[in-house]
């Protein structure tokens, strides 16, 4: 296991801040009594929590000043990032819109031109936000016509988003401005008199508001809303609620074709949804004839009404409308239905037998670009959106089509595409031809990054049951594979999300700079192999991501990739849970842990803001059989002294490994006491910083200011975090600096 004796100049021993334990919190699960002495962390605005945070940022700060590559780190990094990045077009009208960040700005501006040859000009730059880059964009959505804008911001990280309008013509602001939007999209009328978006109700007088950042109250009824451009929020058409149900979330969308309006209605995080859906053409009068009404709401027709599959739409024919579902399909399919007989679904593109067909974009007319993953590698295909039949398969390299950019009404189609090795091309495809043609329209380049210095690899290592689990290992060319290096291991393992190759300047300054060898597992409960792979590791399953994880671990020592005391874990929110699990199960395989906004405190985390929708995936303590789960792994209920378990050779008998737990004091995600609760047990359990305690590896928090749970973070914010959490890594783990 990792320890402070392997840096050149150990830390001198810490001093931690007592946090106050109150003993007669104690919870009654089932005849199964659960202290949880920690309770008042979870009033995150008093003032005893912000000393806590205060006292425990004072320690960290010591930590850090000692870290001697945390300078170097940092200038690494600032000159790297300083390169140009774009993502890839979409076009309204005849204007193409795009992002753009020319190296350092704190967030990328929203650029337009008209036609592929005009000049470009700044539409809207987040910089102007904020003096301090803590504003953030959040959705965006652009008329059919590409007349106007509307785009919402966001505060310190806060999924909370304020909506406003502009023109495009000449960017001047209209007077809208939509308050309590959360979890929406932005969908305009082909007509560009308005859109559809999604919100909660404003809070009653005397209720916290979302100004501060940390509010943390269940996110409860949810509402779809028409916007008229030019109109107070207060005139907007309420066009669905269901006081029934307040769990649900909706999305509006709204056709290419203008018709329909579809709404996606969601209960909780698993890939299953309901399907409305309202003919626009049939309203007698229009969205205007509903404007003042008081008791009329869209009539949408309820085309699947049960929580059983996921649908998403793809293309409408008029009547006819074609989804990507796992309906019967675990590893996803095209389907068909007419509205007008809605028990007349037919696959269009039936399930592979391997692959997982991760997304599908109607282009020019007929045809389709399918996106499949075998094997967590791309596969890019162009299909009949009639027939489903394969016209032609477009070669990528191995890596990641990040995003299709097309509609049926044009004739080009942008690719965004990266890999550990490319930073990012975004390819212009000419989809009218007999056979694509796909040219580099922009190519990412970054000053100092050679990509022949380094090589990507996968292998598939055997986990605890023999399941095969695949691994990316990214590092320098001709490895020597003594055990001497130091790993970064990363993982996620839920909710069915994959972690495909992407392109990082940090992985990349870790290798060249400190010799890491950068590793991204995809264990069970990610969606690299569909439903089957996600629900392997939730639920019941959830300790097959934990063992996957330590596999992981297992196999790159044996490997010779690395050793114990140098391997160091990583991850964030579902994969900060990953960690913490990992950290308690296995404290002697691992040198350092950095665990990112995770979700600690698994009896609780259903009673704030969404994590309600997370239940799909953990189960809830309120149920017997599921609290049985949880409370197995839960990191804030399984804190204990290695020390004291000598006989069981998983744990060692030694100490934890160092561990910095990262999280931000406006994160109403998984809010910011998950993390706070799960350092203070971790700190008393092993009696860190005590006179004679074995455990004298430092266990601190970093906690970012002005800050949530990762979207909108400026650059600044991503450098400086970078910075003092691999220089921490490469103190508790003796990593030298390579000049």
């Amino acid at each position: 296991m990792g320890s402070l004796d392997a840096a050149d100049e150990p830390l001198p021993p810490l001093k931690y801040p007592q946090a106050r334990r109150d003993d007669g919190i104690v919870d009654d699960y089932h005849g199964f009594l659960v202290p949880d002495p920690y309770r008042w962390m979870e009033e995150l605005d008093s003032e005893e929590v912000k000393e806590f945070v205060g006292a425990q940022s004072a320690v960290s700060d010591a930590v850090l000043s000692t870290c001697d590559h945390r300078g170097r780190l940092r200038g690494q990094l600032t000159a790297l990032f300083d390169h140009p990045r774009f993502r890839a077009p979409f076009k309204r009208g005849g204007s193409y819109f795009y992002f753009h960040n020319p190296g350092l700005r704190p967030h990328s501006a929203l650029y337009v031109q008209r036609g592929l040859g005009g000049d470009p000009r700044v539409l809207l730059d987040p910089t102007a936000f904020s003096e301090d880059g803590t504003v953030s964009l959040g959705v965006v959505g652009v008329s059919d016509g590409g007349d106007h804008l509307a785009y919402g911001t966001s505060a310190s990280g806060s999924d909370w988003v304020t909506v406003r309008v502009m023109r495009v013509r000449d960017g001047e602001h209209l007077p809208d401005t939509l308050s309590w939007v959360k979890f929406s999209r932005i969908a305009w009328t082909r007509d560009g008199l308005g859109f559809f978006y999604s919100r909660f109700p404003a809070p009653r007088d005397g209720e916290e508001a979302v100004d501060s950042g940390i509010k943390t109250d269940v996110n409860l009824n949810h509402q779809v809303y028409y916007h008229f451009l030019g109109t107070d929020q207060s005139q907007d058409v309420l066009c669905w609620r269901d006081p029934d149900h307040p769990k649900y979330i909706y999305i509006p969308q709204v056709t290419e074709d203008g018709k329909y309006v579809i709404l996606s209605v969601s209960e909780s995080s698993d890939p299953v949804n309901k399907l409305y859906y309202c003919d626009l053409s049939a309203l007698a009068h229009g969205l205007e004839g509903l404007k003042g009404s008081t008791h009329g709401m869209l009539p949408f027709v309820k085309l699947v009404d049960r929580f059983e599959a996921h649908y998403s739409l793809i293309a409408n024919d008029g009547t006819e409308f074609t989804f990507l579902t796992n309906k019967d399909a675990p590893r996803y399919k095209l389907s068909r239905v007419d509205v007008d007989e809605p028990g007349s679904w037919t696959d269009v593109l039936p399930e592979d037998e391997k692959a997982v067909l991760e997304s599908a974009c109607a282009v020019h007319g007929d045809k389709l670009l399918v996106n499949y993953l075998s094997d967590v590698k791309y596969v890019l295909q162009m299909r009949s959106l009639v027939t489903g039949e394969l016209l032609h398969n477009i070669p990528i390299d191995i890596g990641t089509v990040n995003g299709i950019s097309g509609r049926r009404v044009d004739s080009e189609v942008f690719i965004e595409f990266a890999s550990f090795l490319t930073p990012g091309i975004i390819y212009r495809c000419d989809v009218s031809t007999e056979v694509p043609e796909m040219n580099v329209y922009r190519e990412i380049s970054v000053p100092g990054f050679d990509r022949n210095e380094f090589e990507a690899k996968q292998v598939f290592y055997p986990s605890k049951d023999g399941t095969k689990i695949p691994m990316f290992i990214v590092s320098k060319k001709n490895l020597n594979l003594n055990g001497s290096h130091p790993a970064l291991l990363f993982g996620y393992g839920g909710f069915g999300v994959s972690v495909t190759p992407q392109f990082s300047v940090t992985r990349v300054v870790l290798m060249r700079n400190l010799g890491f060898v950068a590793c991204v597992a995809n264990i069970r409960g990610g969606g690299e192999y569909g439903e089957g792979w996600h629900r392997a590791g939730s639920l019941a399953n959830k300790q097959n991501c934990f063992n996957d994880f330590a596999a992981a671990g297992e196999f790159l020592v044996a490997a010779g990739y690395t050793n114990p005391a140098r391997l160091c874990i990583e991850g964030g929110s579902n994969g900060g849970l990953l960690v913490a699990a990992c950290l308690n199960q296995r404290p002697d395989l691992f040198g350092c842990a950095l665990a990112h906004v995770g979700v600690m405190d698994m009896l609780r985390f259903h009673k704030f803001t969404i994590g309600r929708a997370w239940t799909c995936d953990f189960g809830c303590s309120e149920n017997e059989e599921e609290f049985r789960w949880l409370i197995k792994y839960s990191p804030l209920h399984n804190v204990r002294r290695p020390w004291e378990e000598a006989d069981d050779p998983r744990r060692g008998g030694g100490q934890y490994p160092p561990t910095m737990l990262l999280t931000a004091e406006h994160d109403d995600r998984v809010v910011p006491s998950h993390t706070l609760k799960f350092l203070a047990m971790m700190q008393h359990v092993l009696r860190a910083g005590a006179e004679g305690s074995p455990q004298t590896n430092p266990i601190i928090a970093r906690i970012e200011r002005k800050s949530g749970h990762g979207c909108g973070r400026s650059t600044q914010k991503i450098i400086d975090e970078a910075a003092d959490r691999y220089a921490f890594a490469a103190k508790v783990m003796g990593v030298s600096w390579i000049d």
